[in-house]
């Protein structure tokens, strides 16, 4: 899938609009110091929406200042060659008086998903399905952890919600909702390197309907999938380093799943009739699992507890 391909390379969908963005800059800029300044500080941020991942970049009128370009004329053509280029990634629409709007398709949000849910991402730190072990910086180095003897109540939330995800994930091994195969003598022989895209069974997981639309239409799931999106820019890209507060980033997340995981049921009924919908669901503990993990264990330097 194309679009797996774009987002094993980027990890944050923020780094992949950077990528899309950077080679159309000079285009319209004459100055390669006005390419170079611009490229370390692309003005984008993050949407607020119930329904889509929505992305807002102010680039044109920035050009406009330096070029003496009307800003929606500079908009407008980015928009153009975005649309040419990448209609499967994104949908683009220009907000006078030059304003870039980016909607993130739900082709791409399915393929990020599944990264983020069950594949390797992040500094090259497994995700884990419910693991709670060390985490791996490079092969054969481990990070030491430690519990801190009085967490404090933000630092606890996201433990006892890591632990809830842990504990949902082994109920949906239980009752057959997702699979994990055998391992083999080569998981056993390199048990860091073997990647969760191989063991999940579906595999990908049914994100998508037969119309390629995300199987979710309740508010809190994209409340959810928003609040993933952004703690995993934040992780991945250089521009929010040091600016980050990352015991609220994972409060935040914790309470966003707990509303997800109160509104939105996974098993009994659910399962029964639409298990597709039950496993994207399984989908997104799994992806908010693997963020929280990170979040404790790199960030915060406390253990992400599976039992509390």
């Amino acid at each position: 899938m194309h679009q797996k391909l774009l987002v094993s390379k980027y990890t944050a969908i923020r780094q992949l609009i950077f990528s899309f963005l950077m080679p159309i800059i000079s285009i319209y800029a004459k100055s390669q110091y006005i390419v170079s300044t611009i490229n370390k500080k692309i003005p984008l941020s993050q949407g607020r929406s119930e329904s889509k991942i929505l992305y807002i970049s102010g680039i044109a009128l920035q050009l406009s200042k330096s070029e003496k370009i009307p800003a929606i004329e500079i908009a407008n053509g980015i928009v153009s060659h975005i649309s040419t280029n990448s209609d499967k990634e994104f949908k683009a629409q220009v907000i006078s008086p030059g304003w870039i709007h980016l909607e993130v398709t739900q082709l791409l949000l399915a393929a990020w998903l599944q990264r983020i849910a069950v594949e390797e991402w992040g500094l090259g730190v497994p995700s884990g399905i419910g693991g709670c072990g060390g985490v791996t910086k490079a092969e054969g180095e481990m990070t030491p952890l430690f519990l801190s003897s009085s967490p404090s109540s933000s630092l606890f939330t996201a433990q006892y919600t890591h632990a809830r995800c842990c504990s949902l994930v082994r109920l949906a091994f239980h009752e057959g909702l997702i699979k994990q195969r055998e391992p083999n003598i080569d998981d056993c022989q390199n048990p860091q390197q073997k990647l969760w895209s191989n063991i999940l069974a579906p595999n990908p997981l049914p994100w998508l309907n037969s119309e390629e639309k995300l199987r979710f239409n309740h508010p809190a799931s994209f409340r959810l999938i928003n609040e993933l999106v952004r703690v995993v820019d934040r992780l991945e890209c250089r521009d929010f380093s040091g600016s980050v507060n990352w015991e609220k980033a994972a409060l935040n997340l914790s309470q966003v799943f707990e509303t997800f995981w109160c509104q939105c049921l996974i098993f009994g009924e659910v399962k029964t009739a639409s298990p597709e919908l039950a496993q994207a669901r399984i989908g997104l503990v799994l992806a908010t699992q693997s963020v929280l993990k990170f979040l404790l264990e790199e960030k915060l330097g406390v253990f992400a507890l599976c039992e509390i």
